[in-house]
């Protein structure tokens, strides 16, 4: 029993936290796909900036996918 729990233990500590996915840095690309990640990490700014105003309103998760929705609907027609 004291193996299993040493085990258990030594998995757990082992494995590397979850990180969310980084922004694109267009200079690390290749220059044909520059203009792509260029604008892939303009719209995951979008997306940070949505999340970021549902945590501080304090948007309930089963609510969260609407409000994201609407924030990048709302941010996209003002453009």
């Amino acid at each position: 029993m004291k193996q299993l729990i040493f085990f258990a233990v030594t998995a757990l500590l082992a494995t590397a936290p979850a990180r969310s996915q980084a922004l694109v840095d267009p200079n690390k690309v290749a220059p044909e796909y520059r203009e792509a990640a260029e604008k892939r990490r303009a719209e995951q700014i979008r997306q940070r900036e949505c999340a970021l105003k549902a945590d501080l309103a304090k948007v309930m998760p089963r609510d969260r996918t609407d409000y994201l929705n609407h924030c990048l609907e709302a941010q996209a027609a003002k453009q």
